[in-house]
């Protein structure tokens, strides 16, 4: 733990999520400095300040939503997720994006962040649909979208530029009928919603 203050936004069983901000940035460059490996070629995120304060920008901006996940035992920030480009009126839809920290990945961690975000998304935020591009090499991000009840929908030839590369995508979906139907109209989760400082 780096002792910065954090500004809890819903607590599960094993993680919690919290609010992006400038003072828990150094505890955000030591996640994706130490896990540039494991990242790439997935994902790029910010690895020093300048982009780090882009990325704060690009959410005070209304470009995305962001959340930092951290664990519940020890506080250890073990990964990020953003909803991306959310456009409400008639459309209501956003994608996803998210990484874990290397060394936390495989222990289910960001199952349960990734679902806390989305009870966010379906409730809080009233998003109709949520989109998760994937790579289709990316077994573990395919794999996560699986356990939570994603739907494929299709594949995307040089969907995005990824690391300076045009890349193929999968296209994984999920509505917000078919979350609330599986987890209930005020899941417990966001129930227990705390905004607090910690």
């Amino acid at each position: 733990m780096f002792g910065r203050r954090r500004k809890i936004i819903s607590r599960g069983e094993a993680v919690y999520l919290f609010a992006p901000s400038k003072e828990v940035g150094e505890e955000f460059l030591a996640l994706t400095n130490g896990s540039r490996n494991f990242h790439n070629p997935w994902v790029y995120p910010a690895t020093d300040t300048q982009y780090f304060k882009a990325y704060l920008e690009r959410l005070e901006n209304g470009y995305a939503h962001g959340f930092f996940l951290a664990r519940c035992e020890d506080d250890t920030m073990i990964g990020v997720v953003n909803i991306n480009n959310p456009i409400m009126g008639g459309f209501r839809s956003a994608s996803l994006g998210y990484y874990a920290a290397a060394a936390y990945s495989g222990r289910g961690y960001m199952t349960e962040g990734l679902a806390l975000v989305l009870d966010q998304a379906f409730t809080v935020f009233g998003l109709n649909r949520l989109e998760a591009n994937i790579q289709p090499e990316n077994d573990a991000s395919l794999a996560l979208v699986r356990r939570l009840g994603f739907r494929k929908e299709g594949f995307s030839p040089a969907f995005l530029k990824v690391g300076g590369v045009w890349r193929d995508h999968e296209r994984w979906a999920m509505l917000a009928e078919e979350w609330l139907a599986a987890h209930g109209d005020a899941p417990e989760r966001v129930k227990s919603h705390v905004s607090q400082v910690v």
